[in-house]
């Protein structure tokens, strides 16, 4: 009788064994995780099969100080393909363009009305929906357009039945700021500047830089001024100047993407685990 159940047993295990290897011969790995450069038939195949994730990296054209004015839009784009191997997604073509009628004074700036914003990411994660992508991950890299996206997010995952996170990367790691700098940081300060020189070091301009461009923000209500007078502004009063330190940039880019990724990994996890939209 023993012997009768460990046979069971073992033939069960074998088939659950022979199961699960035919599920993983089932995962094709893409030619490449760049949906601008991959076919619809090779897509077809991929999604939702083997690829349930999408990473949209959306941003705008503003000035960052001595850093590319296309800040918000490369630093997301860059994180998007660091992570998309670990988090086995691919990664959709960068909204460009954002709202930030504070900057549009700034030479090389381009503003998007909230109007006109807020329907056109509503339509583009609808049709990352309608691609049969289950977890749909935003990566914004601008402060402006978060409002609208927190407006828009609830609307499309209750009537798409999706799943999608944004990520403000940016507050998301204050505190990786304050352990590789020492101090706190601030739009195109030395945690945004550290971050593009990791990306794209030939487009740092240290000689560029004067003190004056760097502004505290205004605390409260204490003051408001259109245009905004300075491209940098720094969180807290002191602190957040760039660095211009290659060793610093490397290391905080690689933190600031590990904390990204890990958070990613944990919401699809409980996403997962509370079978939501599954």
């Amino acid at each position: 009788m023993l012997e009768k159940k460990i046979f069971i047993l073992s033939v069960m295990f074998f088939m659950f064994l022979s199961s699960s290897l035919m599920l993983a011969q089932d995962k094709i790995e893409p030619s490449t995780r760049n949906m601008n450069h991959i076919t619809w038939q090779e897509f077809q195949e991929l999604v939702p099969g083997s690829i349930e994730t999408v990473l949209l990296p959306v941003g705008s054209i503003e000035p960052h100080g001595v850093i590319p004015n296309g800040t918000d839009n490369l630093a997301p784009e860059a994180m998007a393909k660091d992570i998309a191997n670990r988090l086995q997604a691919l990664v959709a073509p960068t909204l460009n363009y954002g709202v930030t009628p504070s900057m549009a004074a700034f030479p090389g700036a381009v503003t998007i009305s909230a109007d006109a914003y807020l329907p056109f990411i509503k339509d583009v994660l609808r049709g990352l929906a309608a691609n049969k992508f289950k977890n749909i991950i935003v990566l914004n890299g601008h402060g402006g357009n978060t409002a609208l996206l927190q407006k828009a997010i609830p609307a499309v995952s209750l009537e798409c039945r999706v799943r999608i996170l944004v990520v403000n990367w940016w507050d998301l790691t204050l505190d990786i700021t304050k352990e590789v700098f020492g101090e706190n940081g601030g739009h195109a300060g030395n945690n945004e500047t550290a971050y593009m020189q990791a990306v794209v070091p030939q487009h740092i301009h240290p000689e560029r830089f004067d003190k004056d461009m760097a502004l505290p923000n205004a605390t409260g209500t204490s003051w408001f001024a259109a245009p905004v007078p300075a491209s940098i502004g720094l969180y807290a009063k002191g602190e957040g100047y760039p660095t211009f330190d290659q060793k610093q940039a490397d290391e905080y880019f690689r933190q600031v993407n590990d904390r990204v990724a890990e958070l990613i990994e944990d919401i699809i996890r409980r996403w997962d685990k509370a079978k939501l939209y599954k």
